[in-house]
């Protein structure tokens, strides 16, 4: 029999996600801050939980994967948060992009309830949430693991345990640092490259057949050329991560000049346009010169 399962959190990712649970067949209880987000959910067959404690009262497995740190603790603690309706012996899976500080307390303060958790922050973009094809790190137990893999076997298609807390963050925060610094560093060239009045096409044609192709470019790429910066990774999720990352290297005592340098553009085209867009649209921030 298929545990219930608790889902917390209807974005950009987590409402593909847990659609795909629901098509899998899995007892549904959701909940999000603007409770709209669920109406196409509860409509195919899911149940609404009225505060984040009574999806983890529901719930032998529960999910949660929302914007930023402050946005987890803020679902968790407290008398309404998820933390005070968590079952003894469940699991809580926590998908959010977060510090690697905060999932080890996240972690002991599951354990001090009778509970387990694992850290699986995701990587695949929405096309990925939305196919099923996701890909998560894991921090946790290899036997924690093994009881939600069914789970993640709805929403993704891989999942590799990395280690204990906070490694799985460790590694999704340097990863999507080097996807902004990736998509960064393409923005600038193609800046000089138009600035020198030779088309952006020119510059994609070598790319893609170099050393530097790679299937993010390949998405990017065109809708960069188009200007076309309809959100799938939100600039102000990207700004986050990078400053997640300088913020652990900085306590690591690790130089990342780099990323530095990347966040300082990030953060000026999060500052002129919002944070909704594309993180692609740090384009744009040439053109303003």
């Amino acid at each position: 029999m298929k545990p219930s399962v608790g889902f917390i959190g209807l974005g950009l990712m987590g409402h593909p996600m847990a659609a795909n649970l629901l098509k899998a067949g899995y007892d549904l209880t959701v909940w999000n801050r603007t409770a709209s987000r669920a109406d196409d959910l509860v409509a195919a067959g899911a149940k609404r939980a009225a505060t984040p404690r009574d999806a983890a009262a529901a719930a032998e497995i529960l999910i949660t994967i929302v914007s930023d740190s402050p946005a987890l603790e803020a679902v968790l603690w407290g008398d309404a948060g998820a933390l005070a309706g968590l079952r003894r012996g469940s699991v809580l899976v926590d998908s959010s992009t977060i510090s690697p500080a905060l999932a080890r307390r996240v972690a002991e303060t599951v354990a001090a309830r009778g509970a387990e958790f694992l850290e699986a922050p995701v990587t695949g973009g929405t096309w990925g949430a939305e196919k099923g094809e996701l890909v998560f790190m894991v921090g946790g137990e290899a036997k924690t693991l093994q009881r939600v893999e069914p789970v993640l076997g709805a929403m993704g298609k891989r999942w590799l345990l990395l280690g204990p807390h906070g490694v799985a963050q460790t590694v999704k925060i340097a990863s999507n640092t080097i996807l902004g610094l990736e998509v960064d560093a393409f923005a600038e060239a193609l800046a000089l490259v138009r600035a020198a009045g030779v088309p952006g096409e020119r510059l994609v044609e070598v790319m893609q057949l170099s050393m530097g192709r790679s299937p993010l470019l390949e998405i990017k790429m065109p809708l960069i050329l188009k200007g076309d910066y309809t959100s799938s990774f939100p600039l102000r999720l990207m700004h986050k991560d990078i400053s997640l990352a300088i913020e652990l290297a900085n306590q690591l005592g690790v130089p990342m000049p780099a990323a530095a340098a990347a966040r300082e553009t990030y953060s000026a085209m999060k500052g002129a346009v919002g944070g909704d867009v594309d993180y692609s649209v740090i384009a744009d921030f040439w053109k303003k010169k």
